[in-house]
């Protein structure tokens, strides 16, 4: 039998990807959702605290109104995620209060948490939601988040974004959901014999490289933001543990110390 981990896991933020979220067809993935929604209520119920960071939002709403192809275009990405911000909250809403959990919504941008006043109070509002025992449920404002603006108003991506939020509410654990198993060696969409690392207590210039390196295919927008997200954990001396989210029950796993994912602690 594997060794257990040794966690401390008493205030948790959990993020899951738009792959969680939206199916290879472009429909809702309501059972993921309501999966989530489960675990989540259940480890409120056992004396948790949890954050839950989700993307998705332009996804659900290219499925509300029938789009194959996310636009390139600013103002109708904004558009879109307007749209699907509320359809998203609806659905966990809905999920959430079937298993009597309370929730709320957050949504953020980097100006925010890099003002000290409005980080304060943003602060101040999750620590007020999370003693009520309220799931805070946080996205970012991409409505108004654009790289055009003349400040800088976006995290760049919700793996970032989840790292920010554990940082500023000094959550022990972030666990990122993916589409894929956790970190490997080698890129293991090209090669079979990839082997995965179940535990990372350094991200050094090789893990660097074995995950796509900066500005690769492979890295960009994928793994290298969430190296970046494990690496700001690190930094903080918290802990990350990266799995796949096609099946969120799993969760209830990273929680018992069971090794699934690769965790990144220092060692």
């Amino acid at each position: 039998m594997a060794k257990l981990r040794q966690l401390k896991a008493k205030r948790i933020v959990i993020k899951v990807g738009t792959s969680t979220l939206i199916t290879p067809n472009g429909k809702v993935n309501l059972r993921a959702i309501d999966q989530l929604s489960f675990v989540i209520s259940g480890l409120v119920s056992q004396g948790k605290q949890v954050v839950l960071v989700t993307s998705g939002a332009i996804g659900v709403a290219m499925n509300e109104v029938g789009l194959e192809q996310r636009p390139k275009a600013i103002p109708s990405q904004q558009a879109l995620a307007a749209i699907g911000q509320s359809r998203l909250i609806t659905m966990y809403l809905e999920r959430f209060t079937t298993y009597g959990q309370n929730i709320s919504q957050i949504l953020l941008t980097y100006d925010v948490l890099k003002d000290p006043e409005t980080r304060q109070n943003a602060l101040n509002s999750i620590e007020q939601l999370l003693k009520w025992g309220i799931v805070p449920i946080v996205n970012e404002n991409d409505t108004v988040s654009v790289d055009e603006m003349d400040h800088q108003t976006t995290f760049g991506d919700n793996d970032q974004l989840s790292a920010k939020v554990a940082e500023l509410i000094n959550a022990d654990l972030l666990i990122v959901l993916s589409d894929i198993d956790g970190l490997y060696d080698d890129n293991p969409h090209t090669n079979p014999d990839a082997k995965m690392m179940e535990e990372v207590h350094e991200i050094t210039a090789s893990i660097w490289e074995v995950a796509g390196g900066k500005g690769s295919k492979y890295g960009t927008g994928g793994m290298q933001t969430k190296l970046l997200a494990a690496q700001q954990m690190l930094e903080n001396s918290k802990a990350m543990v990266l799995i796949n989210g096609q099946d969120p029950s799993r969760i209830f796993d990273v929680i018992a110390g069971i090794p699934v994912g690769t965790l990144f602690q220092k060692g």
